[in-house]
């Protein structure tokens, strides 16, 4: 067990990822026809959100929005410039396909989040306030785009019918 920083940072990893996970678990138990295990999935992921923010506040990991953006805009920088890269080119050479797909899409859409990122603080910094309009994001890829998805994802490849609208 590390000191107490490290261990709020390891916890919240484990509660963000259990919230992904049990949020996708959730997904599956309805497909298969189970709404309440579904329900209690989805209760769950809930209640690690709430550990995941504990956590985080309690690490004073969430600051003001400028803060919070210039933290973003490193986050996505280096995962598209070092994170990315590196898993690209070792499922490369273990020919393993879908990893490769799965990293390669990512590591595309992380520079755009960092372009998007790097618009909005643009924007912050001018004293204005960025467009009002709604996101979209491919759920095959992660593609996101501001005011209207495009007939088909220019990463994947994906139809206007797989893209997502986030208000």
């Amino acid at each position: 067990m590390g000191n107490t920083q490290e261990n709020l940072q390891e916890a919240f990893a484990g509660e963000s990822q259990a919230n992904r996970r049990y949020l996708f678990f959730a997904d599956r138990a309805e497909k298969d026809g189970h709404p309440q295990i579904a329900r209690l999935f989805r209760a769950v992921a809930e209640a690690e959100t709430v550990h995941a923010r504990s956590h985080l506040q309690t690490m004073g990991g969430i600051k003001s929005t400028r803060e919070n953006l210039e933290v973003a805009i490193g986050g996505e920088h280096y995962e598209f410039t070092q994170m990315y890269p590196g898993f690209i080119e070792q499922a490369e050479s273990e020919d393993n396909k879908r990893a490769l797909s799965s990293f390669t899409w990512a590591n595309k859409v992380e520079e755009i989040h960092h372009g998007l990122y790097q618009q909005a603080l643009k924007v912050l910094d001018a004293g204005q306030q960025l467009k009002d309009e709604s996101y979209f994001v491919c759920q095959v890829c992660g593609y996101t785009v501001a005011g209207e998805a495009p007939d088909t994802c220019p990463i994947c490849g994906a139809p206007l019918s797989r893209f997502k609208r986030v208000e």
